[in-house]
């Protein structure tokens, strides 16, 4: 009788599941521990103490920098643990190996009550460090970091000399990062990090930096190879008052970029400063895709965005996201100005400011709710772009259609035969109606063009 239901995999031998695991890339090889007990079995970490009070001594640091840097044939998991006093274990770090040169550390969370605020400095060894063994890492992603830890993470970073990914997450305490990297670094990413508030990054090679978090002062050096910026400030701005320099100079430092995905309160609180990006000294010449994300649209928002366009000349993709779910941020009030305020002057100024999107083919719009400002946005990105000749947005109910202007010198096609004149017109009274109710709803009647249709038919 044929055997049924049997799993002749995990009755293999643990060194050959291991041989098939480690061909596996880091991130799906560890979720076969739910698989069966056999494959839990490949990741039970091993534990190893630290057999000092309060804090690592210098040698047992490099011991463990060694061995989170070793190159291994199979992914690997160890618990260090610090011995405490009255013979207890403080866990330190829980590590995980890839066979790839991939290392995840998440050291334990702590409660706000035990928190301690830190500052982490990340720089390579120089060159008179010429016994250090370099670790062969290439991609390091940091979780909950500590002060505990901070030396841990130093040491191992200064010793990551082709280290290409770096990654920090949920870092509570972390108010400032100083990161002189590698000439192999490429990519950056630093996500929910509540206390930061100073970032000084100076990296030759950088090409990609995404941001999640509050607004801190970023400073970016030397960030010549960049081409994709993600600047997620969903959680708004951080207690210190806002300069619309700092964020002026930042802007300036990433304007070679090809990729740009932007908060939408930012661009905002800028011009409600003052700031006229059209007036700047530089332009996002090469910026190629902009991502523009908030909870909602009002009028401040959709023209600031308007504003913003004007220094980018080559856009070619445009996405809009309205997502509710992101935290509202109010505009303050600003006591000193930049250039004159400019965010009060009425839709038909606002259009004729805006410059010509002469490269923009794709804007894609997702969470529409067709609300005044919205549609009025559309009809400026439809007007402002010769080159797109729809536009798709999406609602929150994920209903998707593309929405076009239509123009007099546009004709529909003779589809109709003679004898069905009687349909064809009805047809364009009902699409006549349709939009002259839409424009009357949001301009009023004189403003929807009443005496003159010859725009829409």
């Amino acid at each position: 009788m044929e055997d049924q239901g049997l799993d002749f995999i995990s009755s293999l031998p643990e060194d050959i599941l291991r041989r098939i695991v480690s061909l596996i890339p880091l991130k799906e090889a560890v979720r076969t521990s739910a698989f069966s007990s056999a494959w839990r079995g490949l990741w039970l970490p091993v534990s190893l103490t630290c057999r000092r009070h309060e804090e690592l001594a210098q040698g047992e640091l490099e011991e463990i920098i060694c061995l989170l840097s070793k190159c291994c044939d199979s992914h690997q998991i160890w618990k260090l643990f610090l011995a405490t006093k009255g013979d207890h274990h403080q866990l330190i770090v829980l590590a995980t190996k890839g066979v790839e040169q991939e290392l995840h550390l998440q050291f334990p969370e702590r409660d706000k009550e035990a928190m301690n605020f830190f500052d982490l400095k990340l720089k390579p060894s120089g060159p008179d460090s010429q016994t250090i063994r370099f670790s062969t890492l290439k991609m390091l992603h940091l979780r909950s970091v500590n002060s505990l830890g901070k030396d841990l993470i130093s040491g191992l970073f200064s010793r990551s000399k082709f280290l290409v990914s770096l990654e920090l997450e949920s870092c509570s305490g972390l108010q400032s990062l100083d990161i002189e990297a590698n000439d192999h670094l490429q990519s950056l990413k630093l996500l929910n990090c509540p206390d930061m508030t100073n970032i000084n990054i100076s990296a030759g090679n950088l090409r990609s930096f995404s941001y999640q978090g509050v607004l801190p002062q970023v400073q970016l050096k030397n960030a010549l190879e960049l081409v994709e910026v993600t600047l997620d400030l969903r959680n708004g701005f951080c207690s210190s008052e806002f300069d619309c320099e700092d964020v002026i100079f930042l802007l300036t430092s990433i304007k070679d970029i090809e990729i740009l995905t932007i908060s939408s309160w930012l661009l905002e609180w800028l011009c409600s400063g003052g700031v006229i990006f059209s007036r700047l000294e530089f332009r996002f010449n090469k910026l190629k895709e902009l991502s523009w994300m908030g909870s909602e649209i009002n009028k401040n928002q959709r023209d600031s965005l308007a504003c913003f366009l004007n220094i980018c000349p080559s856009l070619e993709k445009l996405l809009i996201k309205i997502d509710p779910d992101l935290n509202s941020v109010p505009c303050p009030y600003f006591h000193q100005y930049w250039h004159e305020p400019h965010l009060w002057l009425d839709d038909a100024t606002v259009n004729s400011n805006t410059s010509e999107l002469q490269h923009l083919k794709t804007v894609d719009f997702l969470g529409y709710k067709s609300e005044k400002d919205q549609f009025l946005l559309l009809l400026l990105l439809l007007d402002k772009s010769n080159k797109l000749k729809s536009i798709t947005v999406t609602s929150p109910e994920n209903h998707s259609w593309e929405v076009a202007k239509i123009t007099q010198r546009q004709q529909l096609k003779q589809t109709w035969n003679p004898i069905n004149q009687q349909q064809q017109n009805t047809v364009f009274s009902l699409m006549k109606g349709f939009f002259l109710e839409r424009l009357m709803l949001f301009y009023g009647p004189e403003k929807a063009g009443i005496r003159n249709l010859g725009f829409w038919f």
